[in-house]
């Protein structure tokens, strides 16, 4: 009777129940979507505006597809400490302005030193910190987290557990492999070109393979808003 009452139990559990890896998972990508096409409908706004022209440009992390890792990382980590536990509206603004613009300040920080490259550029703006971030910016993430962890996170997560089980694991599994590879080729692309950039010759058939497929052509179709930091020899 147990092993019976055991096997039931374990048939009718949801797909990704609960605060579990494939269900952050799941927060991670729509989060790298909802960034990707966010950017590139604000520049296509800001863009009209100024120039009275509709331009689509590109605006992600990745080579392929409509993919912003940094959107997917916050709301993970929005989500991942702010959704524990209940706490006034305020202190959720509040605790998601520390987080997100402190985000956004480390993520440039060590793109700069690690990539030596820069996305963005805040030196101009209001209230800016060292360029990195600003606080009017930290406001909007404050906000945005508030309405990631009370509206998001409780709709997305019934919608994500409402996937069949074995499909929704086998789904999960394969999108996970893709992004592995799609992070690998783009990141591998991006430490080849500073090492391109400083004169360093491939000394493997990985620097010739990037060298061949992915020049800074093709890097600057993905990374429109992406510049390199030269390197003083």
């Amino acid at each position: 009777m147990t092993k019976e009452i055991k096997t039931k139990e374990k048939e009718t559990t949801k797909f990704a129940e609960g605060r579990c890896f494939y269900k952050f998972f799941w927060i991670f990508l729509f989060g790298c979507i909802f960034g990707a096409y966010y950017e590139q409908i604000l520049n296509l706004v800001i863009h009209y505006n100024y120039h009275h022209e509709i331009v689509w440009q590109l605006r992600r992390g990745v080579i392929y597809g409509p993919i912003s890792p940094i959107y997917g990382a916050g709301a993970v980590l929005m989500i991942g400490i702010l959704g524990r536990k209940k706490r006034p509206d305020w202190q959720t603004i509040l605790y998601g302005a520390l987080l997100g613009g402190g985000f956004e300040y480390l993520i440039s920080f060590l793109q700069e030193m690690f990539l030596g490259t820069v996305s963005w550029d805040y030196t101009n703006e209001f209230l800016n910190i060292n360029g990195r971030t600003t606080i009017p910016f930290a406001i909007v993430w404050g906000l945005l987290a508030l309405v990631l962890v009370k509206v998001f996170y409780p709709l997305i997560s019934n919608i994500i557990e409402s996937l069949p089980k074995k499909f929704g694991t086998i789904l999960t599994r394969v999108l996970i492999f893709l992004l592995v590879l799609d992070f690998t080729l783009s990141w591998g692309a991006l430490i080849r070109q500073i090492f391109r950039h400083n004169g360093y010759e491939p000394i493997t058939f990985v620097g010739e393979f990037f060298d061949t497929y992915y020049p800074d052509e093709v890097l600057k179709k993905s990374y429109t808003n992406m510049k390199v930091i030269e390197v003083k020899k």
